[in-house]
């Protein structure tokens, strides 16, 4: 008599079953795979923390004091950097010029991301009259040269705000003309971008649903569209840091930005011009921080697209 043997039982995945994680654990791995946005990070951190342990050696009355007698003076053991045309050391003057320029950077790129966010909101969420308004506000402000803009900006308003002083510190008030300057005019390819996310994110079932019962526009405006925008104005806040940095070293450079004796990375390029291979030193260190800076902050930028991008690797 044949005999039925009982059915086998599944075997348990248990064991083998991927453990779950969360979108940022996702996006952080991703990060951590993109090699030269690692890279950029240490490379930045390292600035952040030369800038910041060096105020802590450096006093800025000493980064500010001039010696005509140790005038352009080369790299040496007392001056690792060498000195400038008056004497100043190179190595202080760098620390502070850098938080100067990062501070400018970032401030820059709030007040643009501020604003472009904002308008590019309004004008995706609303669309009609309104989208109509902005976008051409915005179309008018791109056909206008940003470097040009920044120029006469710059020399209108020099030289009309006073100094400020801020946790000891005494600021030029040239900086917070840069920055306004800055921000004011490089919101407008982010306001394009936030438009173009919120046209598409408002017509999902979600945003239908909280229409349909009676959530109030401001709210789905930011509980609910904007997180899911996060990631385009994430990446061009930081891009735009780099933008912002290299923007002040251009009027810098061209005798209209942050007056002295606040220095800054752009502003110390300045007064180096006239030495360039008389005196290297004067153009060489402040030059390769701006370089280290910049390129360290797109290769951020680049790892935070594609870390950020919900259409990547799944499998991280």
């Amino acid at each position: 008599m044949a005999t039925t043997e009982a059915p086998s039982l599944p075997v348990s995945l248990a064991n083998d079953e991927i453990p779950a994680r969360s979108l940022w654990q996702m996006m952080l791995r991703r990060f951590i795979k993109h090699r030269m946005a690692l890279i950029g990070f240490f490379i930045l951190v390292g600035i952040l923390l030369y800038v910041t342990i060096g105020s802590l050696i450096f006093t800025e009355a000493y980064a500010n004091y001039n010696d005509t007698s140790l005038r352009l003076q080369p790299p040496s053991a007392e001056h690792p950097f060498g000195t400038d045309t008056v004497g100043r050391d190179i190595l202080a003057r760098t620390v502070y010029g850098g938080q100067i320029s990062l501070i400018i950077g970032i401030l820059a790129v709030t007040v643009a991301v501020t604003l472009g966010t904002a308008i590019g909101a309004l004008a995706g969420y609303y669309g009609g009259l309104v989208d109509s308004i902005l976008m051409r506000l915005t179309e008018a402000m791109l056909s206008i040269p940003s470097l040009l803009l920044l120029l006469v900006m710059a020399k209108f308003f020099s030289g009309k705000i006073p100094d400020v002083n801020l946790l000891g510190r005494t600021f030029s008030g040239s900086v917070i003309v840069i920055i306004l300057i800055i921000g004011l005019t490089s919101w407008t390819y982010l306001a394009r971008i936030v438009r173009s996310t919120f046209l598409s994110i408002r017509e999902q079932e979600f945003i239908l649903a909280a229409r349909a019962l009676g959530i109030p526009d401001r709210r789905i405006i930011l509980s609910h569209i904007l997180p899911n925008a996060l990631a385009p104005i994430i990446v061009a806040a930081t891009l735009g840091v780099a933008s912002a940095i290299l923007s002040e070293a251009y009027i810098s450079f061209l005798g209209m930005g942050v007056r002295p004796p606040t220095a800054t990375w752009g502003s110390m390029l300045d007064g180096a011009y006239q030495y360039l291979e008389e005196a290297p030193w004067l153009w060489f260190y402040p030059g390769l921080l701006i370089i280290l800076t910049v390129m360290s902050i797109n290769f951020v930028g680049d790892g935070l697209r594609d870390a950020l991008d919900p259409r990547g690797d799944k499998k991280v």
